[in-house]
């Protein structure tokens, strides 16, 4: 499991409250995303700065989403380049599960949930 921490520049003309709009009505997009597993669409404090933290299935998956028409579209609305870090995932805590332990645990119990659910 990855998690992928992506942060780009926000220009003068998009605030907080533009920025949170344009997050809810993008968030439906990813959930047919290959390897996307989840998303916590963050906008700094302080503004100025947003992205995004993702978990993916894997390495492959990540970087594959992270060019083509995802990488033009951050270009073009935000006009810079997205700053991407991509870290190995060794252990998840989840209060609203109640999970904690490796992140394969995680994605087969939700699974599981899904299919008796």
């Amino acid at each position: 499991m990855i998690t992928a921490l992506v942060l780009y520049d926000l220009p003068p003309h998009i605030d907080r409250e533009a920025c949170r709009q344009h997050f809810l009505k993008i968030a439906p997009d990813f959930l047919g995303v290959p390897g996307f597993i989840r998303k916590q669409f963050i906008h700094d404090v302080n503004g100025g700065v947003a992205g995004g933290s993702y978990i993916w299935e894997n390495l492959a998956a990540a970087k594959a989403f992270y060019t083509g028409p995802w990488v033009e579209g951050i270009r073009a609305r935000y006009g810079c380049e997205p700053r991407v870090t991509y870290f190995e995932t060794f252990a998840i805590a989840d209060q609203a599960t109640g999970y904690a332990g490796p992140p394969s645990g995680l994605a087969v119990g939700a699974r599981e949930r899904e299919r008796v659910g």
